[in-house]
């Protein structure tokens, strides 16, 4: 058995559709695919406006510059996320201040966000980790009540919903990730969701290199030029066709992902292993999306001698995060205090295969030598 953490799933039309792309004489950003793209995300999550971007980096770059982040300004981010998250802002000059995560997630800790809130404060990144929603009006009211700005980082969360809606459009600002390791992909890639209305134009230059070049294209300036900061976010149009051949097949990939999550969910529930692992908590208020699951082992060497137990088996299994404020990078400038709960994740969850080709008789045989490990730990 060789059962990889991850396989990006490819129809065969995503070839179809570059091919298209070459044939349609227009190959570099904001093309027809660009714009197919974006209409399906705005018509699907009832966006004001979204911007396709090399990554989601990008797309948490953009909202950076969009806020106009400078020396000084403060954000508040999880320690347990990717640095993406953090990088996008410290770039600007921004200082980090991490959260905790929450009592019994990994996600973010709601209820302690609003004591690092001061008058330096200019925004709160709620990471959905997992797919699984942070509590969005909690986060929300702390937004309305101190006039910061909320971008949400949905580089997980694609078709997850919190109270019926979708994540990315609560926020101010969403940013997604369509890298191969995500539900959709193109390889790399990522979106920005913009929330709010006015500020479709800025982020329109800002996405174009600081430039009026989509006005002037749409015959809406004499010419173009350089008008504002930005940078070449937009990515080509090869590779917005063979995102949308994946967005055309969404509902078939989301189905087979989260029939493998129950699975595994079901697996694991009936061997009442509680000594050992916590399966993922769900929120009444949040949906699941098979964009990863994951085990709490009750301690590390749990964690590493079931990912060794199973590599045994050539089933690879991963840990996650190394917490942001213990770093190389951002330890020095992290100012000092315990984030207990994010350390614990890191040293504690272990994350499984999930694809659209892996198999239910594989999805068993992973649980069946899990259980099998914790029987005899």
């Amino acid at each position: 058995m060789n059962i990889p953490f991850n396989k990006p799933w490819i129809s065969g039309k995503e070839f179809d559709y570059i091919r298209q792309a070459a044939k349609n004489g227009h190959l570099s950003g904001n093309g027809p695919f660009t714009q197919k793209c974006q209409t399906f995300f705005m018509e699907r999550y009832g966006l004001q406006g979204c911007f396709l971007t090399t990554s989601c980096t990008d797309a948490l770059e953009m909202a950076a510059m969009l806020i106009n982040i400078k020396p000084g300004d403060e954000v508040i981010i999880p320690s347990f996320t990717f640095v993406s998250t953090a990088l996008a802002f410290a770039r600007q000059g921004a200082i980090i201040r991490f959260v905790d995560s929450g009592a019994g997630k990994p996600g973010i800790g709601e209820d302690i966000i609003e004591d690092l809130i001061n008058e330096n404060t200019r925004a709160i990144i709620p990471v959905h980790y997992a797919g699984v929603s942070c509590d969005m009006d909690k986060i929300m009211n702390l937004a309305e009540k101190y006039n910061i700005y909320v971008i949400e980082d949905t580089a997980h969360g694609i078709e997850s919903l919190y109270k019926g809606k979708h994540l990315g459009s609560i926020g101010h600002f969403g940013c997604f990730s369509f890298h191969e390791a995500k539900n959709i992909h193109c390889g790399e890639g990522g979106m920005l969701a913009v929330n709010e209305r006015h500020y479709i134009d800025r982020a329109e230059k800002i996405w174009e290199k600081g430039t009026n070049r989509a006005q002037f294209f749409r015959g809406e300036a004499s010419y173009y030029e350089w008008k504002d900061t930005g940078s070449s976010f937009l990515p080509s149009e090869i590779i917005a066709a063979f995102l949308y051949s994946q967005l055309e097949d969404i509902d078939v990939i989301q189905k087979r992902r989260l029939n493998l999550w129950h699975q595994y969910n079901s697996g694991f529930k009936k061997f009442h292993c509680e000594k050992y692992i916590k399966l993922p908590v769900i929120p009444e208020y949040a949906t699941i999306n098979g964009n990863s699951f994951y085990l709490i082992c009750r301690d590390r060497s749990v964690r590493d001698g079931l990912i060794s137990h199973l590599k045994k088996y050539g089933v690879m299994l991963l840990s996650h995060y190394l917490p942001l404020h213990k770093s190389e990078y951002y330890s020095k400038k992290h100012d000092g205090r315990i984030l207990a709960r994010s350390e614990k994740y890191s040293e504690t969850i272990v994350r499984f295969p999930i694809y659209f080709e892996l198999k239910e008789e594989q999805v068993d045989d992973i649980v069946n030598k899990t259980h099998s490990f914790l029987c005899n730990y």
